[in-house]
């Protein structure tokens, strides 16, 4: 069983167009082709009631951290909820299993910091405080890339290519009100609760500006955009300070005039009756107020004009990728889960049912990895245990044959023999082994 370093274990398909795909490829007799049909429609029936008791997992121990619900106060007389820490703790690894069922994989903090460090498309200068963060959990799946155009030196716009992530989840659990009374922004100037957990799922985002998801990333510019100000600022300042120069000097007199007595005066050239004039003082000093408190809000209006088109530019482009936030994620992800087990479980299913000999875990894992790759051209790294520990787990008792009689048997969808080679029930049973999981899922009678 080869491990891939650049491929994924998602299956970039639906399950309707895998199990077509594997009704095509003509190993399966037409006479039984509606039978593989029914069996994984059944399986998928299953699994969407077995995933759906994840889902309200999630969302019972999401309440007490729901940003979006005000004034949340638990029914401590009924006592029955667990404390907030084990709510917190099981909704984490809920929250993990389900992500990884649905095939999708963990960025680690490190790879998360890197993507601050490196450049962006949006060409800015960010930080994230991760110290904010309780826990953090960011998963993505579907590694790919697409073409953008940005505009370059002197407007000029050139087309390039960005690596992406076809979808993005993050989780964050927020430290408490305390943590953030001892930082320099005041708690109402934040923009998320503190002691929430806020979720996020994004498509087609870069890797390269992960960052802008954060709720508390913080924006300024880089070296190229102070460069753009300074050097504009500098020039201008200089034929301003020649021009007003003289006040300068004149305001320098008054100065020294008062200090040390007329004797300095001389020196820098000042006529004692100039000084001794308020009037020209007065004008000089408004002409430098003036003066220099225009050219600087002159700049600082530049400089914010700017900024607000970054994050114009920011909130489009994160408005148009957002798929769903907070508990609107669970919907999704749970669909995603469910899909990708029934394709992992049907093609595991499929290709043992039409091998000519029993294969083992590692044979059936490169076999369906060939498969895709000689069917569509694609490269998955097949999670082949998963599938293989699922298909075990399908228990049922069917009646059998036996010469004349009818005999009750306990029997698994998948079993293994001493040489721990793999073999699957054949259509009619495996169809009767998970109808009768799905009629003894209540046992109230």
């Amino acid at each position: 069983m080869a491990v891939y370093q650049d491929r994924e274990a998602f299956i970039p398909y639906s399950r309707q167009e895998i199990v077509e795909l594997c009704i095509a490829d003509g190993k399966i007799a037409i006479a039984e082709q509606q039978s593989f049909r029914d069996f994984c429609q059944i399986l998928a029936a299953y699994y969407h009631f077995k995933l759906h008791s994840s889902l309200e997992t999630l969302k019972f121990n999401f309440v007490s951290f729901d940003p979006d619900i005000d004034n949340y106060q638990p029914i401590k007389q009924l006592d029955v909820r667990s404390s907030i820490r084990e709510n917190e703790v099981e909704f984490i690894s809920t929250f993990t299993t389900i992500l990884e069922q649905a095939n999708y994989y963990p960025l680690s903090k490190s790879t998360l910091q890197q993507a601050l460090s490196e450049g962006s498309i949006f060409d800015l200068r960010t930080e994230v405080d991760f110290n904010d963060f309780d826990h953090m959990v960011c998963y993505c799946r579907g590694d790919s890339s697409e073409k953008i155009t940005v505009k370059k030196w002197f407007f000029k716009k050139v087309e390039q290519e960005v690596d992406i992530y076809k979808r993005v989840v993050l989780l964050i659990k927020f430290k408490e009100e305390k943590h953030f009374q001892d930082k320099p922004a005041a708690k109402e100037e934040l923009d998320f609760k503190p002691g929430k957990i806020y979720i996020y799922l994004y498509k087609n985002l870069s890797k390269l500006d992960l960052e802008f998801i954060f709720p508390n990333v913080k924006m300024s510019m880089n070296w190229k955009d102070r460069l753009l100000f300074g050097v504009p600022a500098l020039g201008a300042a200089i034929p301003l300070i020649l021009r007003i120069l003289p006040q300068i000097i004149l305001i320098l007199g008054v100065l020294v005039y008062f200090t040390l007595g007329h004797q300095p005066i001389d020196e820098l050239k000042v006529q004692e009756e100039e000084v001794r004039n308020i009037a020209p003082l007065l004008i000089a000093i408004l002409s430098l107020v003036v003066t220099l408190g225009g050219f600087a809000f002159k700049q600082y209006t530049s400089y914010k004009s700017k900024q607000i088109k970054f994050q114009k530019s920011i909130t489009e482009t994160l408005f148009y990728r957002n798929i769903a936030n907070n508990s609107g994620v669970f919907n999704s992800l749970i669909d995603a889960a469910e899909e990708e087990e029934c394709k992992e479980i049907i093609l595991a299913y499929y290709h043992l049912l039409t091998s000519d000999t029993p294969l083992t875990a590692l044979e059936l894992d490169d076999h369906i990895e060939s498969w895709m790759e000689d069917k569509l051209g694609t490269k998955i790294d097949f999670d082949i245990e998963n599938p293989l520990r699922n298909l075990a787990a399908i228990k049922a008792e069917i009646k059998r044959s036996e010469d004349t009689t009818y005999a009750v048997k306990q029997v698994a969808l998948l079993k293994r023999d001493r040489h721990n080679r793999c073999q699957v029930l054949p259509l009619a049973e495996a169809k009767q082994a998970i109808d009768y999981v799905w009629d003894h899922i209540f046992l109230y009678s």
